[in-house]
């Protein structure tokens, strides 16, 4: 058995060795030529690898760079929902915004960019192929400016913002954010030719958070259990829903006295305007930006989320050819269905009454 073995051993080596040898040949790093074309081919590997990743960000146009817009755009960097481009018809406000949002990404862990331009010229080009375009611009009502005087103002903005877009952006979804927003929103409809999926306004997603904020206050419990519905135009003729509206499930009304709801209900209605008094100057843009970037999460994500938001209803709830705020489904196409809810006789008086001040500031317009 030994010499065997003995016998055996050499060629054994052999073939352990020459195995090794061609390991190692194989392991060493080439040289020359055959090294630069592997570098080369590497490097290019790389270089196509983050052109993949940069092609599969979204990009969102943020138009305006005042509070609400700069919030909204901040928010969605932050979050790294998409890259976001900002402007503003000043010169170097909307570019010192971005830079800022780009100096906190190493601290916030976001990849995301920002970019701010001026339009003073109009050059859109910046904002071409957006995925989603948020409508902020526009002017503030001042002393002695009539509700009409504003409406025609802000209307030639939104006219002039939405024929850029169209042009650079033509596949995009618009969200209108710019008072009064249900005109506004029917404005930038009317404006872009768009199918009425793709143009949707920014209402009952605000109206709903301060109406669950309140619900949570005089509760005391967390704004998580809260799911509060506000229905019709972003004005004092909205119309929150206690019924729909819960408590970790349980309905309102089961949960509070009427006198505490309809305290509830109407500092809703007043919500905006409770916080002008306050702030003297300006208006709220904290909670209009957070809505705002609800709808574009709910919307780049694919998500198939109940919102509330005033869209282009023809027939849906008895009324036709107005956006008014209603619940729908929000996904990669913009509006994928409007849902429709029983409304007691009263509920329904209240929503006719809103869609009637909608069309009265439509009818202004002409459109």
């Amino acid at each position: 058995m030994l010499r065997r073995l003995l016998r055996i051993w050499p060629r054994t080596r052999s073939r352990v060795r020459s195995e090794k040898e061609k390991i190692t040949r194989h392991s060493r790093p080439a040289c020359g030529r055959q090294a630069q074309g592997k570098e080369a081919l590497s490097t290019q590997r790389i270089a196509k690898k983050g052109e993949e990743i940069d092609g599969m960000r979204k990009k969102v146009t943020v138009v305006g760079g005042g509070f609400v817009g700069s919030t909204t755009a901040q928010r969605i960097v932050d979050r790294e929902l998409a890259d976001v481009v900002l402007t503003d018809i000043l010169d170097g406000p909307p570019a010192g915004k971005a830079l800022d949002m780009m100096e906190s990404g190493p601290i916030t862990r976001t990849d995301s960019r920002a970019t701010g331009i001026s339009t003073a010229n109009g050059d859109y080009s910046a904002t071409a192929n957006s995925d989603v375009v948020v409508i902020t611009a526009g002017f503030p009502r001042k002393p002695g400016m009539s509700r009409d005087d504003l409406l025609k103002a802000n209307y030639d903005v939104v006219k002039a913002v939405v024929e850029q877009i169209v042009r650079h952006s033509p596949n995009c979804i618009i969200i209108v954010v710019t008072n009064p927003l249900d005109a506004m929103a029917q404005a930038a409809w009317k404006v872009s030719g768009f199918p009425k999926s793709r143009v949707l306004g920014m209402a009952g997603v605000l109206d709903s958070a301060r109406m669950s904020a309140f619900v949570a206050m005089e509760c005391k419990v967390s704004v998580e259990n809260v799911h509060s519905f506000v229905l019709g135009g972003h004005g004092d003729d909205m119309v929150p829903l206690p019924r729909y509206s819960t408590v970790a499930g349980i309905p309102l009304p089961d949960l509070l006295k009427k006198e505490r709801i309809d305290a509830i209900v109407e500092r809703t209605r007043k919500g905006g305007a409770e916080i002008v008094n306050l702030l003297k100057t300006g208006s709220a843009y904290y909670a209009p930006s957070a809505a705002a970037v609800e709808m574009v999460e709910a919307i780049l994500k694919d998500k198939k989320k109940i919102l509330p938001c005033a869209v282009y209803l023809d027939g849906e709830y008895g009324i036709k050819g107005l956006f008014v705020g209603v619940p729908v489904k929000l996904g990669a196409k913009g509006v994928e269905e409007i849902i429709q809810i029983k409304l007691t006789a009263e509920e329904n008086m209240a929503l006719q009454k809103s869609a009637g001040s909608v069309k009265e500031l439509v009818s202004v317009l002409g459109i």
